[in-house]
């Protein structure tokens, strides 16, 4: 039986100037996420819509949100395969296109997981185990388009 579990966010402009929105220049792109009990997130839209490039933008929270739910499935995957993890590092990439009209979407997300695991001899399963973790990943499941790996295994007994 399906079991759901509630989130809840509050997304804030912050990036009124005075004058609101009056024309496309007159304000900034600039928000904070708050989610109750944790720190604030500042968020900005990309600087290549106007936005603030030292500031997380949506694009750059979807793709670390796929990127880390796929490594805590893995993760997860791993320990109960007794496979013992010593490091894990994704460099994950995003193709998003923008059409004529302003739109757009991501076509595309490939993670690139570098992993350490203690015993070479759990290569094969380790490798395995990502196919797994992204049936698993909520995010991933979530999503209209597919989500790649390129894994990098080495082992610290090889």
């Amino acid at each position: 039986m399906p079991k759901d579990h509630l989130y809840s966010t509050t997304v804030t402009w912050t990036g009124n100037k005075g004058s609101g929105t009056m024309d496309y220049r007159s304000y900034d792109r600039d928000y904070v996420i708050s989610v109750n009990g944790k720190a604030d997130i500042n968020g900005s839209s990309d600087s290549a819509f106007l936005g603030d490039k030292s500031k997380y933008n949506p694009e750059d929270l979807l793709l670390s949100s796929i990127s880390s739910c796929h490594m805590l499935w893995y993760l997860h995957l791993c320990s109960t395969n007794n496979i013992v993890v010593i490091d894990y590092k994704d460099e994950a990439v995003g193709i998003m296109e923008e059409r004529g009209d302003g739109s757009g979407k991501f076509r595309e997300v490939t993670l690139h997981p570098k992993v350490l695991i203690a015993d070479k001899a759990h290569l094969d399963l380790a490798e395995s185990l990502h196919t797994e973790a992204n049936k698993m990943c909520f995010i991933a499941n979530s999503l209209n388009f597919p989500v790649k790996h390129e894994p990098v295994f080495t082992a610290e007994n090889s």
